[in-house]
């Protein structure tokens, strides 16, 4: 569909889902409409199979979650158009419907602002009139959890917090890469995939010019978890989010933008509740390390050195054409997290995991200066808050591994005094802030801080 007329539509729509459960594949279906005709998507999940069939309790179940999943993985499709009207494709309880609408605002935030579509931010889906029916109750909360794994620091904290503590995870991740695959390995778990195919036309569309951006995924990959737990009889599906995803990257038109909305506090609770209404499930999922910060993870990981030779954060990494290298090494996550695991280990074992020695390198410090809040705003990506960065910065000037380093020196000439105080007095390794940790699980956190 040539770009004017994409422009045109003014409405997306669920036209339907189907699952079959002979080989784990569900379809969704997607449409966006306009006067000069349709445009139509089909999105393909498909979700490991249990070795035994499921009951006819756990599929009903199942089918709650991929309604959900169903409506929350269009916003992929949606934006290319971004059209003002959200046409839901059948009656949803209160929960579920604020679940739907934060997605499409919310999470879509870093989209409209990067796009300037100030109407995005204001979208109320059309939720059909009609009786919601009332989930049979599920509970799954003393079953194995489901530990999703993407291959970093975080995901690898939870998953040797949870096996520590006793709880049996099972390492879960969407479309694993060489470095999941590896991570797996490592862990000596058995895990399982589920593999999500996104319709090749989107790639045409955004080839073509279509609107493009940043999408709340994690919101989408967590209700993919939570499938293959209901499918598996498995318990609650733990994620490794920790409390500085909730922190905005700037503030426009009275709206906060926040890169990792769908990784924050406010996401993981409105998942919860509309998984709770929609799906009867009652305890579906949570972030273990919710209450710690991210350089109180990177702490907490420099005690573990199993995953040395396979870990990364980096998200470019992955398009990398050696598959060997596991970090970019120019990116903001890079900078991050190098500077968060820096002061816990010894400059070799770092320079091992990264391939390179980032704060030997004076190209870094622009990038530097952003993270340290020195110049512009916290990057738009998964990195952890400012005062963090500056705590990190105020551990490595007292080493002597690491003080005399150019970026180390070029950056601690840079900080404004006001923020070396705040690093004095800051709680970065003080666990807190809203959670949703079930209790059983709440020792398994207390083992490792």
């Amino acid at each position: 569909m040539p770009y004017e007329q994409l422009r045109r539509m003014d409405a997306f729509t669920f036209p339907s889902y189907s699952i079959d459960l002979s080989t784990g594949e569900v379809l969704f279906d997607y449409a966006l409409s306009g006067p000069d005709g349709e445009q139509r998507f089909t999105e393909v999940v498909t979700l490991p199979l249990p070795e035994e069939p499921p009951s006819d309790e756990t599929v009903a179940t199942l089918g709650r979650v991929l309604e959900l999943l169903h409506v929350v993985a269009g916003v992929s499709y949606y934006k290319t158009a971004a059209p003002g009207r959200l046409v839901l494709p059948a009656p949803l309880g209160a929960a579920a419907a604020e679940l739907v609408t934060a997605v499409y605002t919310k999470g879509l935030a870093e989209y409209a602002y990067r796009n300037k579509l100030p109407h995005v931010l204001l979208l109320t889906p059309e939720v059909p009139a009609g009786t919601v029916s009332a989930a049979r109750v599920y509970d799954n909360s003393d079953l194995r959890p489901l530990s999703a794994v993407g291959g970093g620091k975080d995901s690898i904290v939870s998953l040797e917090a949870l096996r520590r503590a006793g709880f049996d995870p099972v390492p879960f991740s969407v479309n694993p890469n060489h470095v999941i695959v590896s991570v797996n390995e490592a862990s000596g778990l058995t895990p399982l995939a589920a593999r999500r195919r996104i319709d090749p036309v989107l790639f045409e569309l955004n080839a073509a010019g279509a609107r493009n951006g940043h999408i709340p995924v994690t919101a989408i990959n967590s209700l993919i978890a939570v499938a293959t737990a209901v499918l598996h009889g498995l318990g609650p599906v733990v994620m490794s989010n920790e409390r500085s995803a909730s922190d905005p990257n700037l503030v426009w038109n009275g709206h906060e933008i926040n890169h990792q909305w769908s990784k924050g506090v406010e996401a993981e609770g409105l998942l919860r509740a509309a998984l709770a209404e929609h799906a009867g499930l009652t305890e579906p999922y949570f972030s273990l390390l919710r209450s710690l910060s991210e350089l109180h993870i990177a702490r907490l990981f420099a005690a573990i050195d199993r995953y040395d030779d396979v870990v990364t954060s980096c998200n470019a990494a992955f398009k990398l054409r050696d598959a060997s290298e596991r970090w970019c090494r120019d990116c903001p996550k890079c900078r991050f997290v190098f500077l968060a695991m820096a002061p816990f280990m010894p400059r070799e074992r770092i320079t091992h995991i990264f391939g390179g020695d980032l704060l030997a390198d004076d190209t870094q410090i622009p990038g530097y200066r952003e993270l340290l809040g020195v110049d512009g705003h916290k990057p738009f990506e998964c990195v952890g808050e400012v005062e963090e960065s500056v705590v990190a910065l105020s551990l490595l000037a007292q080493q002597a591994q690491w003080r005399d380093t150019p970026v180390v020196r070029a950056l601690v000439d840079a900080v404004p005094d006001t923020a070396w105080q705040a690093a004095t007095t800051s709680d970065v390794f003080t666990p807190g802030g809203p959670n949703h940790v079930p209790p059983p699980y709440a020792k398994a956190l207390e083992a490792l801080t």
